[in-house]
């Protein structure tokens, strides 16, 4: 757990602004349940549980949540992740 931490602390350091202005939205569907979606997050974007679960149920009522904002690369590499989980997802910039 720590050495996930310090390689995500890692990561935000060699981010610079130019690399961030991309959010990773997930959108609602009809086949996977709560519980696979809230589990997908706190994997794939390293959620609480309580941020999974808030981010789930506006997934379900808004059809659409941003789950994470970062760079291109890095949210690329997390879309990809939670369509292998059979979830849509897709970076946008903003």
């Amino acid at each position: 757990m720590i050495l996930e931490d310090i390689e995500l602390l890692e990561e935000e350091i060699i981010e610079t602004d130019t690399d961030k202005g991309y959010s990773l939205v997930v959108y609602n569907d009809d086949v996977n349940t709560f519980d696979h979606v809230i589990q997908t997050l706190i994997e794939v974007c390293h959620h609480t549980r309580q941020q999974a679960e808030q981010c789930t149920y506006i997934i379900h009522y808004k059809e659409k949540c941003t789950v994470k904002e970062g760079s291109e690369r890095k949210l690329t590499e997390m879309k990809k992740n939670i369509h292998e989980k059979g979830i849509n997802a897709k970076v946008i910039r903003y």
